[in-house]
């Protein structure tokens, strides 16, 4: 082997000086984009929703909400001095999908906040990555009584809210309704997740101390998520005879239930059927079809829901028909836009975008005291100016509680002859 002379030496090593200063400059350099890019990056909120699914007919009204948000503030300066990125994840009405998305949310996209889910079993699958990983979740339709449960224990360390009231208000409202009508028995047909137990027993709970029985409540009527037949399901919910069925479920599977006890001869005798928040759906007559004389199968079914009546629920109805060419948003869509717009209102109180800043800030700007505000623009005003408010949303009051509940009252809703639904009343609950 041939040995270099002191010329070769010295340039030798020269260039490599050089390669170590120019490698130092580029990883340098590199490291500055990379500090920029995250300290500029401004909020990300993220979606987690049933675009697909079971829960679809909901859904994709959620996610124009959201959507709307997000243009909204954007138009009226954004948060922090930047534009709110929103990043949309369908959850498929799946918890597997739910979980895996909401995984990307927060460890690729980091986003300090997300939207959702929809279902409760896939808010179920989701919260523990959102709460491991510091980022606050809000849901405007996961109903299931077990949040309240876990939140009391300090399962979420505070991550966890929802702007819509848990089941067991709802509960409650199905209870007082039953009664009301005179119904003293009544049957449990109800899907086989969160939502569906956690409904089925805060109904029970409540109904029967005010007189009223469960026929089946040794061995409740429950059916799988993914199924797509319920002739025994439904000749076991309404076997004996009693005053009402109560469904808990959701458009898809529900309209076919409603179907399969059409074809029983179970409808329209002395068995009522009522129906739930989830079947709550503006098509849900035509997705349960018409009977031999043309009329409407769902005519004359009640059901309960939340109540939608917050002081900025005109201005979101008519932002989002004039956006969507008049037509009508559905039954989450407003608690929805709350999610939402709670966390960018937090997130521009604690002049921060991560997950930890704004679950902190969120029941100050929600809650009494401070000025009453329903726009989500003025609000932002408010906000920068120093003064303290309270966000008075299109869904509700939105007073959280420490468990990251909201309280309200509920409207009793019924189909009528034209397929339309109707609010005929309200009836209001303490919690139990």
């Amino acid at each position: 082997m041939n040995h270099p002379n002191r010329t070769q030496l010295q340039f030798t090593k020269v260039a490599k000086l050089l390669f170590c200063v120019g490698a130092i400059a580029l990883l340098s350099l590199a490291a500055a984009c990379q500090n920029n890019t995250s300290s500029g990056s401004g909020l990300k909120i993220g979606t987690l929703l049933s675009v697909t699914g079971d829960l679809s007919q909901f859904g994709a009204s959620m996610q124009d909400s959201a959507s709307l948000l997000v243009k909204t503030v954007n138009e009226c300066g954004g948060v922090l001095g930047q534009p709110v990125q929103l990043i949309a994840e369908n959850d498929q009405t799946s918890p597997p999908a739910g979980a895996a998305a909401m995984t990307k949310l927060a460890e690729v996209n980091r986003v300090g906040g997300v939207v959702g889910a929809t279902g409760s079993s896939v808010s179920s699958a989701a919260v523990d990555i959102a709460v491991r990983n510091g980022v606050v979740q809000i849901s405007p339709s996961s109903t299931s009584p077990i949040f309240t449960q876990r939140a009391k224990k300090g399962d979420f360390q505070g991550f966890w809210f929802r702007t819509a009231p848990p089941d067991n208000f709802q509960g409650e409202a199905l209870a007082k309704l039953a009664r009301a009508r005179g119904f003293k028995t009544v049957s449990v047909l109800a899907i086989n997740n969160d939502y569906g137990r956690g409904l089925v027993n805060s109904f029970t709970s409540a109904f029967t101390p005010l007189g009223g029985k469960v026929l089946n409540q040794a061995k409740p009527t429950y059916y799988p998520p993914d199924a797509s037949s319920f002739e025994s399901e439904v000749a076991a919910a309404f076997r004996g005879n009693p005053d009402a069925v109560l469904l808990v479920a959701y458009p898809e599977t529900g309209s076919l239930i409603l179907k399969a006890a059409y074809q029983q001869g179970l409808l329209g005798k002395k068995t009522q059927v009522m129906l739930t928040d989830g079947m709550k759906d503006l098509k849900i007559a035509e997705l349960v079809g018409r009977n031999a004389q043309g009329g409407y199968i769902t005519t004359g079914m009640i059901g309960t829901s939340a109540s939608a009546g917050g002081a900025a629920l005109k201005q979101f109805s008519d932002r989002y028909k004039t956006a969507h060419h008049n037509r009508q948003p559905t039954v989450y869509a407003p608690n929805t836009w709350d999610a939402a717009a709670v966390i960018v209102l937090a997130a521009e109180a604690a002049k921060s975008s991560s997950g930890a800043a704004i679950k902190d800030k969120i029941r100050e700007i929600a809650n009494p005291p401070g000025q009453n505000v329903s726009d989500v623009c003025q609000a932002l005003s408010l906000i920068r100016q120093g003064q303290q408010i309270n966000y008075q949303g299109a869904s509700g009051n939105l007073d959280f509680d420490s468990q990251g509940d909201v309280t309200g009252n509920y409207d009793v809703w019924t189909i009528d002859k034209n397929g339309q639904l109707k609010v005929v009343s309200t009836i209001s609950v303490r919690g139990s």
